[in-house]
Protein backbone atom coordinates (compact mmCIF):
# COMPACT_ATOMS: atom_id res chain seq x y z
CA UNK A 1 0.00 0.00 0.00
CA UNK A 2 1.34 3.27 -0.67
CA UNK A 3 0.98 5.88 1.54
CA UNK A 4 -2.32 7.75 1.96
CA UNK A 5 -2.36 11.24 1.25
CA UNK A 6 -3.69 13.78 4.40
CA UNK A 7 -7.04 14.36 4.72
CA UNK A 8 -8.02 17.81 3.58
CA UNK A 9 -10.30 20.09 1.70
CA UNK A 10 -7.60 19.36 -1.44
CA UNK A 11 -7.83 15.68 -0.96
CA UNK A 12 -11.24 16.41 -1.15
CA UNK A 13 -11.66 18.32 -3.96
CA UNK A 14 -8.95 16.20 -5.92
CA UNK A 15 -11.66 13.28 -5.20
CA UNK A 16 -14.83 15.21 -6.74
CA UNK A 17 -12.26 15.88 -9.59
CA UNK A 18 -10.95 12.21 -10.40
CA UNK A 19 -7.41 13.33 -9.24
CA UNK A 20 -6.79 10.32 -6.85
CA UNK A 21 -7.08 6.81 -7.63
CA UNK A 22 -10.41 5.08 -7.08
CA UNK A 23 -8.15 2.75 -4.75
CA UNK A 24 -7.12 5.48 -2.95
CA UNK A 25 -10.08 6.87 -2.47
CA UNK A 26 -11.75 4.02 -1.07
CA UNK A 27 -8.62 3.39 0.50
CA UNK A 28 -8.80 6.84 2.48
CA UNK A 29 -12.21 5.96 3.30
CA UNK A 30 -11.50 2.44 4.65
CA UNK A 31 -8.85 3.91 7.31
CA UNK A 32 -11.26 6.50 8.37
CA UNK A 33 -13.63 3.93 8.94
CA UNK A 34 -11.68 2.50 11.02
CA UNK A 35 -10.16 -0.18 9.24
CA UNK A 36 -6.23 -0.92 9.29
CA UNK A 37 -3.49 -2.06 6.56
CA UNK A 38 -1.90 -5.00 7.56
CA UNK A 39 1.37 -4.98 5.52
CA UNK A 40 2.77 -7.96 6.40
CA UNK A 41 0.11 -10.10 4.75
CA UNK A 42 -1.29 -6.88 2.52
CA UNK A 43 -4.38 -6.73 3.94
CA UNK A 44 -6.65 -4.74 5.23
CA UNK A 45 -7.97 -5.32 8.78
CA UNK A 46 -11.75 -4.32 9.85
CA UNK A 47 -12.38 -2.97 12.84
CA UNK A 48 -12.90 -4.10 15.93
CA UNK A 49 -16.62 -3.61 17.69
CA UNK A 50 -18.18 -1.82 14.58
CA UNK A 51 -21.35 -1.99 12.31
CA UNK A 52 -18.46 -2.43 9.13
CA UNK A 53 -16.78 -5.32 10.85
CA UNK A 54 -20.02 -7.34 10.88
CA UNK A 55 -21.14 -5.97 7.35
CA UNK A 56 -17.80 -5.88 5.58
CA UNK A 57 -15.45 -8.05 7.31
CA UNK A 58 -13.06 -6.82 4.07
CA UNK A 59 -13.13 -3.96 3.16
CA UNK A 60 -15.75 -2.70 0.05
CA UNK A 61 -14.86 -1.35 -2.74
CA UNK A 62 -17.52 1.61 -3.17
CA UNK A 63 -17.45 2.73 -6.46
CA UNK A 64 -18.70 -1.13 -7.42
CA UNK A 65 -20.50 -1.90 -4.36
CA UNK A 66 -23.92 -0.32 -4.68
CA UNK A 67 -24.75 -2.02 -1.00
CA UNK A 68 -21.53 -0.27 0.62
CA UNK A 69 -22.32 2.64 -0.21
CA UNK A 70 -25.84 3.01 0.24
CA UNK A 71 -24.80 1.86 3.95
CA UNK A 72 -22.14 4.51 4.06
CA UNK A 73 -24.45 7.54 3.10
CA UNK A 74 -26.70 6.38 5.83
CA UNK A 75 -23.79 6.70 8.14
CA UNK A 76 -23.82 10.53 7.63
CA UNK A 77 -25.06 12.24 9.94
CA UNK A 78 -28.15 14.70 8.21
CA UNK A 79 -26.35 17.72 9.42
CA UNK A 80 -23.68 16.78 7.14
CA UNK A 81 -25.61 15.85 4.09
CA UNK A 82 -25.09 18.97 2.23
CA UNK A 83 -21.13 19.54 3.33
CA UNK A 84 -20.36 19.14 -0.36
CA UNK A 85 -22.44 22.04 -1.16
CA UNK A 86 -21.64 24.19 1.86
CA UNK A 87 -17.91 23.61 2.01
CA UNK A 88 -16.61 23.17 -1.26
CA UNK A 89 -19.56 24.91 -3.23
CA UNK A 90 -20.04 21.79 -5.07
CA UNK A 91 -23.08 22.07 -7.41
CA UNK A 92 -23.34 18.27 -9.03
CA UNK A 93 -23.29 16.65 -11.79
CA UNK A 94 -24.38 17.62 -15.37
CA UNK A 95 -27.24 14.97 -16.54
CA UNK A 96 -24.51 13.35 -18.85
CA UNK A 97 -22.16 13.15 -15.93
CA UNK A 98 -24.37 11.01 -13.93
CA UNK A 99 -23.37 7.58 -13.69
CA UNK A 100 -22.38 5.24 -10.84
CA UNK A 101 -18.86 5.98 -10.34
CA UNK A 102 -18.84 9.49 -9.85
CA UNK A 103 -21.90 9.16 -7.81
CA UNK A 104 -20.56 6.95 -5.93
CA UNK A 105 -17.42 9.40 -5.58
CA UNK A 106 -18.80 12.41 -4.55
CA UNK A 107 -20.59 9.99 -1.72
CA UNK A 108 -17.58 9.02 -0.50
CA UNK A 109 -16.34 12.96 -0.44
CA UNK A 110 -19.31 13.69 1.55
CA UNK A 111 -18.52 10.95 4.12
CA UNK A 112 -14.57 12.51 4.26
CA UNK A 113 -15.74 15.59 4.81
CA UNK A 114 -18.22 14.40 7.47
CA UNK A 115 -15.37 13.14 8.92
CA UNK A 116 -13.45 16.10 9.17
CA UNK A 117 -16.48 17.62 10.84
CA UNK A 118 -17.01 14.87 13.52
CA UNK A 119 -13.64 15.48 14.47
CA UNK A 120 -13.56 19.34 14.67
CA UNK A 121 -11.04 20.09 11.86
CA UNK A 122 -13.67 21.16 9.25
CA UNK A 123 -12.96 25.40 9.61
Amino acid sequence: MTDLPPLTLETVRAILNEELPDRTVNQLVWHYLGYRYQPEHETWEAPTNSVWAEKFPQPPDFIESRPATVQLTRSIPKENKQLLKQVLGFKGYSVDQLVPRLTRRATMANWLLSALQERGELD
